[in-house]
């Protein structure tokens, strides 16, 4: 990938209810509080990072591309307006697409004790609106076929799912929200 690569960069979003700011190795303090929680890995796999895990790999995010340039990242942490706490992340991982244009993976994680509430899809919908506005073309997710309320987003989203399968995972698709 060419070095000229120039990927977007996350901006701070509002919704009614949530902030999405930009990520910051400085969140890892607060997010170990929301992350630390073996629940969350029922879907994903894996166990919850470590502080200096999180941390470290906050700080591989904040380069916003993979390091052979051929990836954006952008992600934002989810902050509740109305108490100002952090309740969850997304994230999108940007590609180029074979037919030209820019193709968002999504990716987001609520804190057990905030799920139920609908955090995940406002603050879905809201960084995938985003995304939208600012020139990507596709969308996908890839979720596991048991976890409904993350089916349930990616329906919001407007994506499809399809038969293509990574591991426990199954893809969902799409080229804008409906």
């Amino acid at each position: 990938m060419s070095d000229a690569v120039t990927w977007l960069t996350a901006v701070p979003v509002t919704t009614s209810r949530l902030h999405l700011e930009p990520l910051r190795v400085e969140h890892a303090s607060e997010a170990m509080v929301v992350f630390d929680d073996v629940r969350l890995h029922r879907w994903i796999g894996g166990t919850p990072d470590t502080f200096e895990e999180l941390e470290a790999r906050y700080w591989r995010q904040l380069a916003g591309q993979s390091p052979d340039g051929g990836q954006g990242w952008l992600n934002w942490m989810l902050r509740r307006l109305a108490d100002g706490r952090l309740v969850g992340t997304v994230q999108a991982t940007l590609s180029h697409r074979n037919a030209g244009g820019i193709e968002a993976e999504l990716a987001w994680v609520i804190g057990s004790d905030h799920q139920g509430n609908g955090y995940g899809r406002e603050g879905t919908l809201a960084m995938a609106d985003w995304l939208l506005a600012h020139g990507v073309e596709g969308l996908t997710a890839h979720i596991h076929p048991q976890h409904g309320a993350s089916n349930g987003i990616a329906r919001a989203l407007g994506l499809s799912v399809t038969n293509e399968r990574a591991g426990d995972e199954v893809l969902w698709t799409g080229s804008c929200r409906k």
